[in-house]
């Protein structure tokens, strides 16, 4: 589908619309947010009623990343060539045709998976380049009351709140609605519909570069920033858990507890989601006053939670009762909120103009390496069924208490203010 749009830089006027610039493309990032979480909470519906093996079930949650990185990778340097918009504005649109595979795609493992990837190369898009948009647009002259920061918290609110309620949404309509396979799905098109109109209204923020002074796009491909070491020191280290923490929560510990919800394993699943990602999103509006630009605190407390989170997840996968599973699930939700806003912030500070929409695309691919933990765990388990779920996470605890130490003896190194030339890799 081609999107034909004037790419120039708006203007703009108090007359264009009412609502916010910003709010416009946080609507859509909210939409194929809750297309690329919806599925989750269903994971349980197709194990039990679909025939599918735990194995396959979670390679399906994994098989979005394979639509995600891509369109981070190459989504976030296209928009900065071509400029946010037409590189944004096909995001709803795919984002609704994965919906629409996946709705009619509940036994046949091909139809998930292209399903899936459909939603991941719209998600991907939605972070890095609808990120990016709302970032530029919650400035001056776009919006002249929004404080330091507010791009990114804006940003990751916009995405977790999307991850919640399509979860959410998804686990209710799959346990108590009829077509529990597919009546979530058409809900979520008749959203991004919405959202995408929206989209259309919003203003262009960077110009398109013209043809004659564009370089090789191999050349856009490159991003100088990821070479700093803050980047690598710092925010490489709490970027896996993001959605590591994440999908503990919402996708291993409901599959633990299948059997021990009340005979309602779907509900569960999706109130397991939807308290991790409350949580996450409500320690987002506190992560102003958490952040600061002098050290990596942010970092610190949300790796804080992550190794607490672990440790309560091994305390709920050996027990498998209702309240350690949610309150596991609540503390990893913390982890991974503070981990995405603190390091979308520490991304902020050290890109480039030319370089926010590629290192945003960086950062986010290191992300969802995390969404390999539970087909992994699965395989584990499968094989070396001795092991058990409470020892994972009681390593994985290990991992996130050594990420800890490292970003704590480098928090205060290599900070952007330390040197004009930023992006330079040996500050």
């Amino acid at each position: 589908m081609s999107v034909q749009c004037d790419t120039a830089v708006d203007t703009p006027t108090p007359s264009r619309s009412r609502i916010a610039p910003w709010a416009l493309v946080s609507a859509a990032m909210f939409a194929v947010a809750w297309g690329g979480n919806e599925f989750t909470p269903l994971l349980v519906m197709y194990r039990l009623d679909h025939g599918f093996s735990p194995v396959v079930v979670d390679a399906f949650l994994f098989a979005y990343v394979l639509g995600i990185v891509p369109a981070l990778l190459l989504g976030g340097p296209l928009s900065d060539r071509l400029g946010r918009r037409p590189v944004m504005l096909p995001a709803p649109v795919i984002a609704a045709a994965g919906s629409l595979v996946l709705a009619f795609g509940a036994d046949s493992a091909l139809l998930l998976v292209i399903g899936r990837i459909l939603s991941g190369i719209a998600l991907g898009l939605g972070m890095a380049v609808g990120g990016s948009w709302l970032k530029e647009l919650s400035v001056p002259p776009w919006d002249t009351a929004a404080g330091p920061g507010a791009g990114a918290r804006r940003a990751a609110m916009s995405l977790t709140a999307g991850f919640a309620i399509g979860a959410g949404t998804a686990g209710v309509l799959a346990q108590w609605a009829p077509w529990p396979s597919g009546l979530a799905y058409a809900l979520h098109i008749t959203i991004t519909i919405g959202a995408g109109i929206a989209l259309v209204a919003a203003p262009e923020s960077r110009p398109a570069t013209p043809v004659g002074e564009r370089a090789p796009l191999i050349d856009d491909l490159k991003i100088p920033a990821a070479s700093h070491r803050r980047f690598w020191l710092v925010i490489a280290p709490v970027a896996p858990w993001v959605f590591g923490a994440a999908s503990c929560a919402y996708a291993v510990m409901p599959a633990l507890m299948a059997d021990h919800s009340g005979g309602r394993p779907i509900a569960f699943s999706a109130l397991l989601c939807v308290v991790a990602l409350g949580c996450g999103f409500a320690i987002q509006a506190l992560g102003r006053r958490i952040d600061t630009p002098r050290s990596a605190r942010a970092v610190i407390v949300a790796l804080s939670f992550l190794v607490v989170g672990m440790v309560l997840g091994a305390v709920a996968a050996g027990r498998l009762t209702v309240p350690l599973a949610v309150l596991a699930a609540a503390v990893l939700g913390c982890g991974y909120g503070m981990a995405l806003v603190s390091g979308l912030q520490e991304i902020q500070r050290i890109a480039r103009p030319d370089d926010l929409a590629g290192l945003t695309a960086v950062f986010y691919s290191l992300t969802y390496i995390g969404f390999a933990i539970p087909a992994i765990l699965a395989l584990v388990v499968e094989n070396w069924p001795a092991v058990g779920y409470p020892v994972m996470f009681l390593f994985g605890a290990a991992v996130a208490a050594a990420s800890l130490v490292l970003v704590i003896g480098n928090s205060r190194a290599h900070l952007p203010e330390t040197s004009s030339d930023r992006g330079n890799p040996d500050r």
